[in-house]
């Protein structure tokens, strides 16, 4: 049987369990006290690598930038790296034959599970879902095919996985597998050398503004005719939010007409201040964002990345990625939504329904769609971090931001009268 952690909830009725101007995670969950005040809740508090905590944290000192000479020789190119990180290859794919239960064809929990069938690893550290739900996130360390095909499905809420990591000192195990955030990531290419492993192989999921279980539930409350029938829901590449319930139906919301006076302080402050939302640390990464509707976003960063993508290829069809739009065009106008109060009132809803049709026939599409949401996530996080821990930046805030970011810098020092370095 796979071991697992006991779920862990404090049920909201009232609305969010903070708010946002609360720099804790979870304010009533005594388990935490003791952590830093940004805290995504990975787990490695809950192991024996407790210790290491603040040499591994993100929160505590990014380090990206010495990460990546470790990995690759290198830091990050002009170009593509500054938004994507340093990648071999990227592809448009997806599974010749689709998991039903997955939240887009499943390729990660296949490869998971390819992996044990080929006996390259003894067990693949990963999510799945509390008894009882769909979405809360239930660390597990499976030890079968089956195990892993059976964690298939998105559960976007914050996940203590790396407190397995003492089952697998005590279960001997010597090649693991483990599929997470970046949060997490960091942390266990942070200690990689101290975990004393045969083989690593880290799949990377993106990640970007997760939440504790009681705030996903508000979240869907608020969002959904009727969220008790959700299966899985993405924040899509067609400026909505698309949310598939039992029946088959697909709910979809525009991004504009988001509740965002109800939805004020339901994300954790960590999530508003991590800056690798595409999992750049991992050997390969599977998403979504830069590909087409329908196909997964793939990039091979290392040259075992590379040999986990082959290991799946057999079994996928290759699609095309594409690029269109000018990303440029919005940032001024998203620059000045910044410098607005939270949950300022929504535009009456015939200019919502028009902004919502031109983002659709308009707006960037493929990779120029992930560039544009990386760097309004890199600008939202750079601010809220100034705004709320601004003698943080130094540490949590990585090198490659403001590269990346250079090109808004003077909208930036207008809106906001300050210097985006």
């Amino acid at each position: 049987m796979p071991t697992s952690f006991p779920p862990s909830t404090s049920i909201s009725e009232d609305g969010p369990s903070k708010g946002l101007d609360q720099i804790s995670l979870l304010s009533s969950d005594d388990r935490l006290k003791g952590r830093p005040r940004l805290c995504s809740d990975c787990g490695l508090c809950d192991s024996q690598f407790q210790p290491q905590m603040a040499q591994a944290c993100v929160f505590v000192r990014n380090q990206t930038e010495a990460i990546e000479q470790r990995l690759h020789g290198r830091n990050r190119q002009v170009g593509d790296e500054q938004q994507f990180g340093i990648f071999r290859a990227q592809y448009a794919a997806r599974m010749q034959r689709p998991n039903p239960k997955a939240q887009w064809s499943g390729m990660v929990t296949a490869l998971g599970a390819r992996l044990l069938e080929r006996g390259l690893v003894d067990a693949v550290m990963t999510t799945g879902a509390a008894s009882g739900t769909r979405f809360q996130a239930q660390p597990i360390l499976a030890r079968t095919p089956a195990e892993v095909l059976a964690t298939a499905g998105n559960k976007p809420s914050l996940s203590p996985t790396l407190g397995l990591l003492d089952q697998v000192r005590e279960q001997g195990i010597k090649r693991l597998a483990f599929i997470g955030t970046s949060c997490q990531v960091h942390a266990l290419r942070a200690i990689e050398a101290e975990l004393n492993l045969d083989r690593l192989d880290v799949i990377g999921i993106p990640c970007s503004d997760n939440v504790n279980y009681s705030d996903l539930t508000y979240f869907l409350e608020q969002v959904s005719r009727s969220p008790s029938t959700i299966v899985h829901y993405e924040f899509m590449q067609d400026f909505r939010l698309w949310m598939r319930h039992e029946n088959g139906k697909i709910e979809k919301l525009n991004f504009i007409d988001f509740p965002m006076d109800k939805l004020h302080g339901i994300f954790p402050s960590a999530c508003l201040s991590c800056f690798d939302y595409v999992n750049s640390l991992s050997d390969l990464t599977i998403g979504y964002m830069g590909a087409e509707l329908g196909w997964q976003w793939v990039l091979a960063r290392t040259e075992r990345g590379a040999e986990l993508f082959e290991l799946l290829r057999p079994n996928l069809e290759i699609g095309e990625l594409i690029s269109r739009g000018d990303r440029s065009k919005g940032m001024p106008h998203f620059i000045q939504r910044l410098a607005q109060p939270p949950g300022a009132k929504r535009p009456p809803y015939l200019v919502r329904q028009l902004v919502a049709l031109l983002q659709r026939r308009k707006g960037s599409q493929g990779l120029e769609f992930a560039r544009a949401v990386i760097e309004m996530k890199l600008l939202r996080n750079l601010n809220y971090v100034r705004s709320k821990f601004a003698r943080f930046e130094q540490r949590v805030v990585p090198y490659h931001v403001y590269d990346t970011l250079k090109p808004y810098a003077e909208q930036y020092q207008a809106v906001f009268e300050r210097p985006l370095n």
